[in-house]
């Protein structure tokens, strides 16, 4: 009984120390990449240009579209056209 406590503890220190080894040397290898190859800042995207308006018959059709499979009860707050 008192062997098995005995294997049973140090196997426990054991695998804690491992842990404490391998997170200490990650956080080491994180920080030297860091230091070597900063990350690259995000390119700024260009501001789209506004979309056409959309033609009145080409609305009105959406509008009723809308109407007809929605039973009369949607709709049609705003139209992008992508």
């Amino acid at each position: 009984m008192n062997i098995g406590i005995t294997l049973m503890i140090v196997g426990m220190v054991t695998v804690f120390a491992v842990l404490l080894i391998i997170i200490n040397l990650s956080n080491l290898l994180i920080k030297i990449v860091n230091k070597i190859a900063p990350e690259e800042e995000a390119k700024k995207k260009a501001a789209a240009p506004k979309a056409a308006p959309i033609a009145a018959d080409v609305m009105e059709v959406i509008r009723q579209t809308v109407m007809q499979v929605t039973g009369g009860k949607g709709t049609v707050a705003n139209v992008v056209k992508l």
